[in-house]
């Protein structure tokens, strides 16, 4: 394959049929190295940190994984049907200016997770550059910048190259930490604690919801004919399977060491593995396992941001210095912010997590009711570019059903920072992403269904212009 070939050349247009390419079985291995990795490690082990026994919190991780994971698979399977990354899809919700509003929050997730990964990725290239924590993490940084540059398809060989790598190491890992701890008295210790338990739900529902807003930015090169019923089940397979492997890893390594890997956790885990020539090998896994994730966090924040500023300029194709420009901003934002939150990365990044829950949870009801519901998979593409086309520049009843789902998950939120009035007579346990998921997927249906634009009215075809993603143009 060329060089030229290799870089893409598309951002939010769409995919035309004549460049797509792979299969389903892509996004299984992409996604299962995304997250075979250290911070999917660490999200297990705040289960135990926080409160939890072993047997409960593996059993929430596997409910949460499966239920967060099956809606943002069910956004992967949006992506060879349409063509379109993610989030311009968003605009068919809240209108072509509208769709800002989400996408802010989008962006903010994007240099969150950069943060974070860059912390833990930047530990583990210091190990290997034998450098301090902040060259590390600025060198991981530039990397990262430059694979996200290059694109969609050495995205997809890096998730190839992590799910086999990543998974090697994994399964020596397990069988190092099984050496090292009696597992039958872990297992012994149960006993159910209901808010402990809907902790662990949340924290890997959470974790699966947040790859929502650019999971079809990875499927939507698959041809047009791609089984949604395998694109759907391949992304979810990969996803949870992954996720689970990690967090169940970290639970049991917070179970047994405690304070030996909250002080440390790239170190406790590497220094689990062995020393020397092993040692460096895990320094290294985990630099590729946070690579593939950070890639991804930095192509999505590329996208949204792109998305965001030509829903008011208009503009659809971004060159290489456009292109190399947003994702410079990503980079730099991502980094400043791990530099600064280095040194207390542990206890801030629960609070995170259940923050990106309550803002997604209502932009990913409302998107797959919307698709799936609503206008039945059959979108009217040029108008998602028109802010005076069919789904208008500002769609206020989508963007009042989003305010009222974030605002109803409120009275049931539990973080550091803030508890609502609803969770002490429910035990302290936090339920406010199934409030998040169902409260605006309600009201969403309701009120979309009555408005002409959607409920399976077809968009009106202008001259020369193809009407929705699925149909020819009329001649």
């Amino acid at each position: 394959m060329a060089a030229e070939d290799l870089v893409e050349r598309r951002s939010i247009d769409v995919v035309p049929d004549d460049e797509r390419h792979g299969t389903a079985f892509s996004q299984f291995t992409l996604w299962l190295g995304a997250n075979l990795q250290i911070t999917a490690v660490v999200t297990g082990a705040l289960a135990v940190v926080f409160g939890g026994d072993v047997v409960w919190s593996l059993v929430g991780l596997v409910v949460g994984n499966l239920l967060g994971g099956a809606v943002m698979a069910l956004h992967s399977a949006q992506g060879p049907k349409l063509g379109l990354p993610q989030m311009i899809q968003s605009r068919a919700q809240f209108g072509v200016k509208g769709a800002v509003v989400p996408l802010l929050l989008v962006i903010l997730m994007y240099v969150g997770f950069f943060a974070s990964g860059s912390v833990l990725a930047g530990q583990a290239t210091a190990e290997l550059t034998h450098t301090n924590d902040t060259t590390g993490i600025v060198l991981f940084a530039v990397v990262t910048a430059v694979m996200a540059a290059v694109g969609y398809r050495v995205i997809h060989v890096l998730g190839r190259v992590a799910s086999v790598i990543c998974a090697l190491a994994f399964v020596y890992l397990g069988i190092r930490l099984l050496d090292r701890v009696d597992l039958s008295a872990l297992l012994h210790d149960a006993h159910f604690d209901l808010p402990m338990f809907l902790l662990a739900v949340s924290l890997s529902a959470s974790w699966q919801l947040a790859f929502g807003p650019y999971v079809a930015d990875y499927s939507r090169y698959l041809p047009r004919t791609t089984s949604a019923k395998a694109t759907f089940w391949w992304t979810l397979s990969g996803s949870a399977l992954g996720s689970q492997w990690s967090m169940t890893f970290g639970v049991l390594v917070a179970a047994s060491a405690g304070d030996a890997f909250l002080a440390n956790q790239v170190g406790y885990v590497v220094g689990l593995g062995g020393t020397g020539l092993i040692a460096s090998f895990l320094y290294f896994v985990i630099a590729l396992g946070k690579l593939t994730i950070n890639v991804l966090n930095t192509y999505g924040g590329f996208m949204s941001m792109v998305t965001s500023i030509s829903g008011f300029r208009g503009q659809k194709v971004i060159g290489p210095r456009g292109r190399a420009a947003y994702i410079a901003v990503i980079m730099v934002a991502g980094t400043a912010v791990a530099l600064l939150g280095k040194d207390s990365f542990l206890s801030s990044f629960k609070d995170f997590l259940l923050f990106l829950l309550t803002f997604f949870t209502p932009w990913s009801a409302i998107n797959l009711v919307d698709y799936y519901l609503i206008s039945r998979e059959r979108y009217d593409i040029p108008a998602l570019f028109d802010p005076r086309g069919r789904y208008g520049a500002w769609r206020w009843d989508a963007l009042l059903v989003y305010g009222v789902g974030l605002l109803a998950q409120l009275p049931f939120l539990v973080t550091h920072f803030y508890t609502g009035p609803l969770v002490d007579p429910l035990g302290g346990a936090d339920v406010s992403w199934i409030v998040g998921l169902v409260v605006p997927a309600v009201l969403y249906w309701a009120l979309a269904r009555r408005d002409p634009r959607a409920p399976g009215a077809e968009p009106r075809a202008e001259r020369g212009v193809s009407p929705t993603a699925t149909e020819p143009a009329a001649p």
